[in-house]
């Protein structure tokens, strides 16, 4: 059991786990069959001994990959507000607390066992950083404390997969990690090189292919002119990273590019109609207006041909219903705000072929999961636009309406959407969040790496 968990997990983190989905299937099929929903589980089947540390692995990762599994089970490990691995253990682990830690942030509505274990573990391991305590008596790893330092600096909520996968990259040791048992012993099919070598070859593949992208999206930039509409290249590498780092894979270029392109031409129309920044013409000047018009026909003409040559589908009516909406809004400015995250997804997905027919939009799992994601990206955008990054206010209501989200998109309860459809949501959701938690020096850091340093292969 746990060998399938951490294989599992350590091949998310670094990156590639789109590779063995098939392979996931099966391992986590047989996880739940052994799961026991009184105890939990051990690190081999049928067992009436269980710890936190598999138990909440098991969790996390079957619950991110859509099976049914409740986490009140975790009240066998609590004692008042604390949590523990073992019973009557002395010493508590940093990686036990850490699994658990990530296990909590994974969390619907309601679920106070996971909001205890979230505030019980945040605590503990703040604690050990400060303390320099993050030795573990389980494990023998290349950089626990780093990898302990970017699950409190980034929540799960604002943790991009290529930001995540390239912190990973440079704490994960590979073979050299040692499990402690009775014996010290390495487990290999949680921790080897080929792991380690695989992931830095594709990460570099994909980011070459990210690079040339950003050739690319430069060029249609100055070519449209956006910078008439007070737009920068500095906001337009923030777009391109952030649908690049979210939807990474080198064959899924144009849905990276869709995101991109579609948060810049949502500044370029809102920036006309508001004026919030200055421009070099007046708001009813028949070229500026004739420009916006142009750039934003042949954005969604270039959206439509590329998809049908790829996918054979034509999206055409589509996409121009969709932006039409959104444009009936704009005159208003709170309220196109408020669905620009569902015009975003909604683009995404008719690009990557994932919306099948019209009728889905009109479905109540869909209304749902539009109505809650809007909502929570529109707080998400205010918060950063007000510069309160880290501010108490609506805290509470975000976290709440981030719950609503993963449980809309996890939960196989909602079945009226495909799986796809519904990760584009989270991902646009994360996004947002990601863009309003970090500060203005961890995101130019985090583009620096992701997007324009290679990783180094071992002689």
């Amino acid at each position: 059991m746990q060998a399938r968990l951490w294989a599992i997990d350590r091949l998310q983190r670094l990156g590639i786990s789109y590779y063995f989905e098939e392979e996931f299937k099966d391992m986590l099929d047989h996880v739940q069959r052994y799961w026991n929903q009184d105890i939990g589980i051990f690190s081999g089947r049928n067992s009436n001994f269980c710890d936190i540390d598999d138990t909440c692995m098991a969790i996390r990762l079957l619950r991110l990959y859509g099976y049914d599994v409740n986490p009140d089970v975790l009240n066998k490990f609590k004692d008042g507000d604390k949590f523990f691995c073992l019973m009557g253990e002395t010493d508590k682990s940093p990686t036990a607390m850490y699994n658990l830690y990530r296990c909590s942030q994974v969390s619907f509505p309601g679920e106070k066992i996971l909001e205890d274990a979230n505030k019980f573990t945040h605590n503990f391991l703040q604690h050990c950083l400060s303390n320099n305590q993050s030795l573990d008596k389980w494990l023998i790893a290349k950089d626990i404390p780093g990898e302990i330092q970017y699950a409190l600096e980034v929540p799960w909520y604002a943790s991009l997969p290529r930001v995540e996968a390239r912190s990973y990259l440079e704490q994960y040791g590979g073979a050299n990690d040692i499990w402690i048992g009775k014996t010290l012993h390495r487990m290999p099919d949680i921790s080897n090189n080929v792991y380690l070598e695989a992931a830095k070859l594709d990460y570099n593949k994909c980011q070459s292919q990210h690079q040339f992208e950003w050739t690319i999206i430069q060029e249609w930039f100055t070519q449209c002119n956006f910078q008439h509409f007070g737009i920068s290249k500095k906001e337009l590498l923030e777009d391109y990273f952030l649908g690049a780092t979210s939807i990474f894979e080198v064959e899924r270029s144009r849905e990276r590019l869709a995101w991109a392109k579609s948060l810049i031409m949502c500044k370029m129309i809102t920036s006309y109609f508001t004026q919030e920044k200055p421009t070099t013409s007046t708001k009813n000047s028949n070229e500026t207006r004739q420009m916006l018009l142009n750039n934003l026909l042949k954005f969604l003409h270039q959206l439509s041909e590329e998809t049908y040559e790829t996918l054979g589908k034509d999206i055409h009516l589509q996409l121009h219903s969709a932006w039409g909406t959104w444009l009936m809004c704009v005159g208003e400015e709170k309220t196109a705000c408020q669905i620009e995250a569902e015009l975003l997804v909604r683009t995404i997905n008719l690009c990557g072929g994932h919306m099948v027919d019209d009728e889905i939009i009109s479905s109540t799992d869909y209304k749902n999961i539009s109505k809650v994601t809007n909502k929570v990206c529109f707080k998400l955008q205010n918060r950063k636009v007000s510069g309160c990054i880290n501010c108490k206010e609506n805290h509470n209501e975000v976290e709440l309406e981030m719950k609503e989200v993963v449980k809309l998109v996890l939960d196989s309860s909602s079945c009226g959407i495909n799986k796809d459809m519904k990760n584009t949501f989270l991902a646009v959701a994360k996004s947002f969040y990601y863009i309003a938690h970090v500060t203005e020096e961890l995101l130019n850091f985090h583009i620096s790496k992701v997007l324009f340093e290679p990783l180094e292969y071992d002689s």
